[in-house]
Order: structure tokens, then C-alpha cells, then sequence
């Protein structure tokens, strides 16, 4: 029989999975461990004037996609108004079945505005006049909005040099429930080959009060901003990384490296990475040390497009997925710290999802007695979140780990609409477990599913990174 569009029972094709999901999943709260979104627009509880401004501005997966569709720039990113820029959006969607841009619209139409219709061309007018009505309610801001995802924790993504003063405005604020923590993203005290290395290094000096010289004075001050962190209720880092890589290096060799950097000089590739390795290795150290979780997101080549790149910047739909990565320095790095006892808890994400199965066996290599699923796969990211990407990282995880002790999914946005990613993973979950059951794999038997579901979509997390919620 033929489905209705995006009914209630969107992407559960089986009655097992119905259950699972209107039973147990829906009914979760929300902790997104990782994401994109500014915290002061929480703080200061933005509120919005049309709907262009929490789907469009900032969102390259929707930039893209429109782009794609041959719109011109000015409609996309420049200073077109926001009702073009809309129309745009609502016209390359006709052309976007089986896009999960298709897919998170129309759930966020449905769960946010109430519109249960289809948003196209010709309905753009329709869509934008019912939404920017929703919109004008004060429960519509940006903490409404939240409240209304049911969200009990947000983590957002934040540089060592940041003040986090909202983070502190947020925690001391009595009227506001919801705890958003910081995460700590080195990155550009990593890229030691960038030209943007000097000027951060000579920021990070001045914001923690050390004058950094060597190699000796960078690691001190990185500990001084990762005991502010912790202060802040920091329990989680992220990296984000190109490829894998394992190139070691003794102290003496990247004192001279970071020295030669400092004064200017080229940094020659091979130096890089054992610079990269090392503070890398440092960081992981902090990290088992303080009981943080340590996230690498490998595989992203960014910017590839350099005239767009000097026209609008990072982050605007100029990234693609990198070639697989190279077990070898992978297990090599997590290797040196686990014969010291100092790999922390780690999530391993490869944007190409022909590193699934490899990650998925590198996992069992370096498990921890007492903590279930210490080393984690990452959940099907960036350009994997679609329905087939998050089936199959979910199957090849089940395949050669425990799913059971999966840390679930996260937004990776920078929309406060895009809590709905939540609930598309959470019914793509329910419909793999559920033809599991219907098929005689697994038993059908609500003492087993319900802990599953509900863990995967929420505890796991929780009790993973030790939130205290």
C-alpha cells in the first residue's frame, strides 16, 4: 500500500519499528554533544524576522544545494532579500527527492510551524506568510524553540582563546533551564603550516597571560585555557583534521619546528606533521588526565574552491569528502597513548564511508576494562547524515562492534531548527532494529528493544561524556 507523504509513520516500514519509535525514541530528550550554533544568540534569546534567517544564514548545506540548482550567488549568500533568497531555496527543492535537505524542511515544517503541506515553488508565498506568523510568537525565539526540541544539553564548538562569557551568562541565568557547555576545537594551534598560525599564537599569548616562546610556553598556556574550559564545565574536545596521520617527534625537534615558525621562517611538510603529532599527543594526554572525551573528525578537504573561498570565506559549501584514511597512523597514535595509559575516551569520525568497516574494527583494538564502547565510531556526519549514510554506518557499527553502547547523533549545525536530525536518526535507528526483529535476527522482545533505543538515542550519551543532567 502507498505511503502517505512524511505521515506519522515517515521511514518505518515495518509494525516492530512503529513501536519502537512512537513508544520509546520519540519520547527521549535531546543532547547534542556537537554542534555549530552561537551561544549568544541563546543568551541573548534571538528572535527572528522571516524564515529565511534560521534556514538560510550560515547553513552551506542549503547554499550548495542551491547553488546546484544554478541560482545566482547574490540570491544565495549576498544582499538579496531574504524573500528571493527563500524562493530560491523552495525551488531547487523540487528538484531535491531523495536529498535529506528534503526530508529535515518538512520535518521542521511539521514539528515547528504546524504545516503539514509540501513547500515547492509554487507554495513558497504560502509557506513564507504561515511561518513568519509562527515566527512572530514570543514562544518562537531561540530558547523557545529549544524548549520545544526538548533539549537538555547543548555543547557548542569553541576556540581555547574565547572569553565563553556566555556560556557564563547562560549557567548563572535562573530563567534558563537548558545547560550549554563548551567544547574545546584547538585547531588553529594545530595548523602550524597555516599563514593564520603566528597572529593565533600570538592571541593565545595574550589571552592566557603566557608569553609563548617554545614549545614548553605553548603547552602551558594551552593548560591554562583548558583549566578555564574545564572551570566552564568543559568535558569534551574536537578536532578537526584532514587526514590520519603518526609522524613522532622528540621535545627538542618541536621546540625548533615551533621556534622556526614563530620567526617566520617555512615550515616544511614532514615538520608539520610531527608538530601535528605531538601537540595532538599532547592534547589527548590532557584529556585522559581531566576525563574529557576527544572527538576527531578526520577526512574533510576544505576550501577547495579558492576564488569562492576569497570571496565568502570558510564554511560556505566549498568542502568535499577526502579519500579513506590510513589505519596504520591511526592505530599508531592511539597505540602510544594507550601504552601509557593515557587514551582518553575517543570518537572517531571519517567524513568517507568507505572507512566504516576499518573503524569499526580499529574500535576493538583499544577497548577499556570498565567503560562500555570507550573507543567510539562517530555517527554518519556532514555528508553521510542521509537516510542511506546513517544506515549504513549504523549497520557496519552493528556488524563489528556493540550498538547497543553507540553514542547516537548529533546536529553538527549551526540552525536551531535542525534538532529534527534527531528524530530522522531516530527513526531510521527504530526501522534497522525493527526489520532486525521481523526478520528472526533478533528477539521481539521489549525487555531487550526498549534499553537499546532509548540508550542509543539518549542515556549512552549522557552517561558517555558524564553530563550531569
Amino acid at each position: 500500500m502507498k505511503k502517505n507523504f512524511m505521515d506519522a509513520d515517515f521511514l518505518l516500514t515495518n509494525e516492530t519499528a512503529k513501536r519502537l519509535f512512537h513508544k520509546y525514541a520519540s519520547k527521549m530528550p535531546i543532547i547534542d554533544y556537537h554542534c555549530h550554533i552561537n551561544p549568544a544568540e541563546i543568551a541573548q534569546d534571538r528572535r527572528y524576522e522571516n524564515i529565511a534567517q534560521p534556514w538560510l544564514l550560515g547553513d552551506h548545506y542549503k547554499w550548495r544545494q542551491i547553488r546546484t540548482s544554478g541560482a545566482p550567488e547574490r540570491e544565495i549568500t549576498g544582499d538579496a532579500d531574504d524573500r528571493v533568497k527563500f524562493q530560491n531555496f523552495a525551488k531547487m527543492l523540487d528538484q531535491a527527492i531523495g536529498n535529506p535537505l528534503y526530508h529535515w524542511t518538512h520535518l521542521e515544517l511539521q514539528r515547528y510551524f504546524d504545516y503539514y503541506g509540501v513547500l515547492s515553488e509554487k507554495t513558497a508565498q504560502e509557506v513564507w506568510d504561515h511561518c513568519n506568523q509562527k515566527l512572530a510568537d514570543p514562544s518562537m525565539s531561540v530558547r523557545g524553540i529549544i524548549r520545544k526540541s526538548n533539549v537538555k544539553l547543548i555543547c557548542t564548538t569553541d576556540d581555547p582563546v574565547d572569553d565563553l562569557r556566555y556560556h557564563k551568562q547562560l549557567a548563572e541565568d535562573p530563567t534558563w533551564e537548558v545547560k550549554v557547555l563548551p567544547a574545546w576545537r584547538p585547531d588553529k594551534a594545530v595548523n602550524i603550516d597555516l599563514a593564520t598560525f603566528v597572529p593565533y599564537i600570538a592571541q593565545l599569548s595574550k589571552v592566557s597571560g603566557v608569553a609563548i616562546s617554545d614549545y614548553a610556553s605553548l603547552k602551558q598556556a594551552l593548560e591554562k585555557r583548558l583549566d578555564f574550559f574545564g572551570e566552564m564545565g568543559c568535558v569534551a574536545s574536537d578536532h578537526g583534521l584532514d587526514s590520519a596521520f603518526y609522524c613522532p617527534a622528540s621535545e627538542e625537534e618541536v621546540d625548533a619546528i615551533l621556534k622556526a615558525a614563530l620567526a617566520g621562517k617555512e615550515i616544511a611538510p614532514c615538520d608539520a606533521l610531527k608538530y601535528k603529532t605531538e601537540i595532538l599527543l599532547f592534547f589527548a594526554r590532557q584529556y585522559a588526565k581531566r576525563g574529557w572525551v576527544m572527538q576527531l573528525h578526520y577526512g574533510a578537504v576544505r576550501n577547495t574552491n579558492r576564488r569562492m573561498f576569497e570571496k565568502l570565506g570558510p564554511d560556505t559549501g566549498f568542502d568535499c569528502m577526502g579519500s579513506t584514511l590510513d589505519a596504520v597512523a591511526i592505530t599508531r597514535f592511539l597505540n602510544e597513548l594507550e601504552q601509557t595509559g593515557e587514551l582518553p575516551k575517543t570518537i572517531l569520525y571519517s567524513l568517507n564511508p568507505g572507512d566504516n568497516e576499518m573503524l569499526g574494527t580499529v574500535l576493538g583494538c583499544f577497548q577499556g576494562e570498565g567503560i562500555r564502547n570507550k573507543i567510539q565510531q562517530g555517527s554518519a556526519w556532514w555528508f553521510n547524515d542521509t537516510k542511506q549514510g546513517m544506515e549504513q554506518q549504523l549497520t557496519s557499527l552493528a556488524n563489528l562492534s556493540l550498538l547497543g553502547g553507540f553514542v547516537g547523533m548529533l546536529t553538527d549545525s549551526r540552525s536551531f531548527l535542525s534538532y529534527t536530525r534527531h528524530e530522522y536518526f531516530r527513526r531510521i535507528l527504530c526501522n534497522l532494529i525493527g526489520t532486525w526483529v521481523e526478520n528472526g535476527e533478533f528477539p521481539d522482545d521489549d525487555d531487550l528493544l526498549r534499553p537499546l533505543v532509548e540508550n542509543i538515542s539518549y542515556y549512552n550519551t549522557k552517561n558517555y561524556f558524564g553530563f550531569d543532567i
